[in-house]
């Protein structure tokens, strides 16, 4: 009788969990801000690049440019983004993060640098530093793709 493949040993199994893992941590830090991961580095994003459009933000945390105007909205909603056609061309949307949303991200940074330490926590310093290069250096490697 063949053996089951061994999935919890598999790579992209072991990165579906974790992924799970720093979700769920992300969420419970970030609880009173109801604010998801994508969402704060949206603001974030806009905040090193005011007056953005739409679609290049959407590459720059890398989320599905078809989806991405729903986050928008429910950030517009939150007051934390204003959202505007570029003049030059009416179809291209440009975002700017609010000053409310500015506090507000500020405020979370304690969190999600919680957030993070906890994710993390199981790892020493040295495999710390070595899992955050080993996945830059995965994604980095499919972004070429």
């Amino acid at each position: 009788m063949p053996k089951s493949y061994d999935f919890e040993r598999a790579p992209g199994h072991l990165i579906r969990r974790a992924h799970q893992v720093a979700v769920a941590i992300f969420m419970e830090e970030m609880g009173e801000f109801d604010t998801t991961p994508v969402q704060f580095a949206i603001l974030n994003a806009l905040i090193d690049d005011p007056g953005e459009d739409q679609v290049t933000l959407a590459g720059k945390v890398a989320f599905d440019a078809a989806t991405f105007g729903s986050v928008i909205g429910r950030l517009e909603s939150k007051g934390w983004v204003r959202r505007e056609p570029d003049a030059a061309d009416r179809r291209r949307k440009l975002l700017w993060v609010t000053p409310k949303g500015e506090q507000a991200a500020l405020l979370m940074k304690r969190a999600v640098a919680k957030a993070q330490n906890r994710i993390l926590g199981p790892l020493g310093a040295a495999e710390r530093r070595q899992l955050v290069s080993l996945l830059g250096k995965l994604v980095a490697g499919h972004e070429a793709d």
